[in-house]
């Protein structure tokens, strides 16, 4: 049974998003967005300690191979030789997401530059030779996150259906160079992807084709703001659970963004505010929480200062441009996500001026709607994805 609810648009129809009687999901009268839960500060009492998390030990890991998951990660020489360490556990895990047989699936690595010169990683999936290549989908991850793990799965999926994917680790994540969960500027870090995903579009095997880009929690962010710059330069967008506007409930208070700000500019590195474990929150299925330990390169540790910041200030940028997202748009989301607030979704759906817009909510669904629900959940988002995509790029 396909438990979601699909809204297409209609231009007849009245609004869906004011039609509360219409939606049968109950949604949480709180969503949490765990970058910025923070305790009542008082600023006369208030110490900031700058400190690193431990990170916590991985079930059935060992002790070896713990010792190469824990060590420091803050630059990218180290993150590269543990997830060369992991390949082999990587292919033994059990995921649906890891198990699937694609074989004849062409991969390729890479390394580009960005105009600082630092080095981006790159990678490609392609369909097997004698498929041929629909279109072209380019893909931004989530925050803390690696184009390298779970996206391994999700893209030999969709690659098997007959698409060139292609995705990078943003600046001071995955593989790529930076100092590990830094963004010293959020904009520069859109423009040093977009510049990667340009060059993409340059490759023989797609030159010609239909680009679609897509994002993932804080990649649908990043991807938000690559489709406002060059709207024309896409032929769709797909948002998955995207992280576009802090709910006015979970807004920290007036203080603590003087206090954030303040820090940004005195400590910008410096890693002052905790997260929660996010596990729970994000993966349905506690099989797959488990296995969200072995994303081993990702960043876990508490949020660095300006990193903050540029979230939120992103996050506001996007918030009053809603109105001006005009490509063919796909929202996937989990009605019962408390990382990224589904309504908001709802609301993009309703702001965005494109004529072709579709919003899909999975009842019972998590944050991690690709990686983290019971896997023909899992399979049902795919199928969604690359049944979106065939419409888009067919002959007729």
């Amino acid at each position: 049974m396909n438990l979601s609810l699909t809204l297409s648009f209609r231009p007849t129809e009245p609004s869906l998003f004011h039609r509360k009687s219409f939606s049968p999901i109950k949604y949480p009268q709180k969503q949490h967005v765990p970058i910025f839960h923070q305790p009542k500060l008082d600023p006369r009492r208030t110490q900031f300690r700058v400190t690193a998390k431990r990170p916590s030990p991985i079930e059935g890991l060992s002790e070896e191979m713990s010792a190469v998951a824990s060590q420091n990660l803050d630059h990218a020489p180290a993150r590269r030789r543990v997830r060369s360490a992991f390949v082999d556990v990587h292919q033994q895990l059990d995921h649906c997401l890891f198990k699937m047989d694609h074989a004849g699936i062409r991969t390729e690595e890479w390394y580009g530059r960005n105009s600082k010169g630092m080095e981006i990683f790159c990678k490609s999936w392609l369909p097997k030779l004698d498929v041929q290549i629909k279109g072209a989908l380019c893909f931004c991850h989530g925050y803390g996150s690696t184009c390298t793990f779970f996206f391994e799965g999700i893209a030999k999926r969709i690659a098997a259906s007959g698409y060139a994917v292609y995705a990078v680790d943003y600046p001071g994540f995955g593989l790529s160079e930076g100092l590990h969960g830094y963004i010293p500027n959020f904009d520069e870090l859109v423009d040093d992807v977009n510049e990667q995903f340009t060059n993409i579009k340059g490759r023989p095997e797609v030159k010609g084709l239909p680009f679609f880009i897509m994002g993932e929690s804080m990649g649908g962010a990043v991807t938000l703001k690559i489709h406002l710059k060059e709207p024309s330069k896409w032929d769709g967008v797909i948002l998955v659970a995207p992280m576009c506007k802090i709910a006015e409930d979970v807004m920290p208070p007036a203080i603590v963004l003087k206090l954030l700000a303040l820090m940004s500019e005195v400590l910008p590195q410096a890693k002052l505010f905790p997260q929660k474990d996010m596990a729970g929150l994000s993966y349905r299925d506690p099989s797959k929480r488990k296995t969200a330990g072995y994303n081993v390169i990702s960043y876990k540790d508490h949020m660095r200062s300006r990193t903050a910041v540029e979230l939120l200030k992103a996050t506001s940028d996007i918030e009053t441009q809603l109105d001006k997202v005009s490509g063919p748009l796909l929202i996937l989301h989990g009605a019962a996500d408390k990382v990224t607030d589904p309504l908001v979704s709802q609301l993009l759906y309703e702001k965005a001026s494109s004529k072709d817009k579709t919003l899909k909510l999975y009842l019972d669904g998590y944050h991690c709607i690709l990686q983290g629900e019971p896997d023909d959940r899992i399979f049902t988002v795919l199928d969604d994805i690359v049944t979106w995509l065939d419409f888009r790029c067919s002959p007729n």
